[in-house]
């Protein structure tokens, strides 16, 4: 029997986990109610079939990739169809959310009768070539995804209840793309006072490796800044009210909410930002 996948939404991580699970002959449902021309014709080109929230409920595994701020909404309004629907599905939430917050979207699917499992997914969307990104899962459900690693997908099962994925992307997501924003800022300031050209020489002498990594990851950050707004609250609320580090990812919200808006006004930031990961990468390479 051919499993059916529903994955919402047909951004860029889940056009691509549709493109891996279609080659493995997996049927994958998704939606394209207000999502722009160049989105539908990505997920088209994936293979991904369009359907309603009735046969999305009615779907085998429904795997929730959405940006962060979403997550919630769209748990509430699949509720609905996945209660009236005979066949429950295994709903997966897979977005960067914090333990708190995956609680709730467990909380509003568990009344429906479908099983709830938290996902984080750790790397780059599936490219030809590569086994990853990783899809670490836990919750008493998580054995029912097994059949994932069938169809080309790398899960891994944490053993812990929901919340420990969501723990898990947290912690990561605020290492790794909180050095990003540590860059971006410093690399900013840096320019600002006539510093980035030293800068980059001390960098090159005593941390080539820090320097190849910012030369990588700022570019690479800028297009992506907008989605990443609410993911550094979501660690911020993971830490929580009490801790003062929380303040430090707020700030790293603020700091990709103004990347973003300079991206889309041309400010003279972004350009600040490439000039310093590109010459750095010169000096390096020299």
């Amino acid at each position: 029997m051919t499993l059916t996948i529903a994955v919402i939404a047909p951004g860029a991580m889940g056009s691509a986990v549709a493109r891996r699970l279609g080659e493995h002959g997996v049927r994958v449902l998704t939606q394209f109610a207000g999502r722009s021309q160049a989105t539908v014709d990505r997920a088209a080109a994936a293979g991904m079939i369009a359907a309603s929230d009735a046969e999305i409920a009615a779907a085998d595994i429904i795997l929730s990739i959405v940006p962060p701020g979403e997550a919630v909404a769209l748990a509430e309004r699949l509720a609905g169809p996945i209660t009236a629907a005979v066949k429950k599905p295994v709903f997966v939430d897979c977005n960067a959310v914090n333990v708190a917050t995956v609680e709730a979207i467990a909380g509003i699917i568990a009344p429906t009768g479908a099983a709830f499992v938290d996902a984080g997914i750790i790397g780059l969307p599936p490219m030809p070539g590569t086994k990853g990104p990783v899809f670490h899962v836990s919750g008493a459900a998580a054995h029912r995804l097994a059949c994932l690693r069938d169809v080309g997908l790398d899960l891994r099962v944490i053993d812990g209840p929901v919340g420990a994925a969501s723990a898990l992307k947290m912690s990561y997501a605020g290492i790794n793309k909180g050095f990003t924003a540590l860059g971006a800022a410093i690399a900013l300031a840096a320019t600002r006072a006539g510093a980035d050209a030293a800068l980059r020489a001390e960098l090159a002498a005593s941390q080539p490796q820090m320097l190849a990594r910012l030369e990588r990851a700022l570019p690479d950050m800028i297009p992506k800044a907008y989605r990443w707004v609410a993911e550094m609250r979501e660690i911020s609320g993971f830490l929580g009210p009490d801790d003062p580090a929380g303040l430090i990812f707020e700030g790293c919200a603020r700091l990709f909410e103004h990347i973003a808006k300079e991206k889309e006004t041309g400010g003279e930031d972004i350009a600040r930002i490439i000039a310093f990961a590109e010459s750095g990468r010169v000096r390096v390479d020299a």
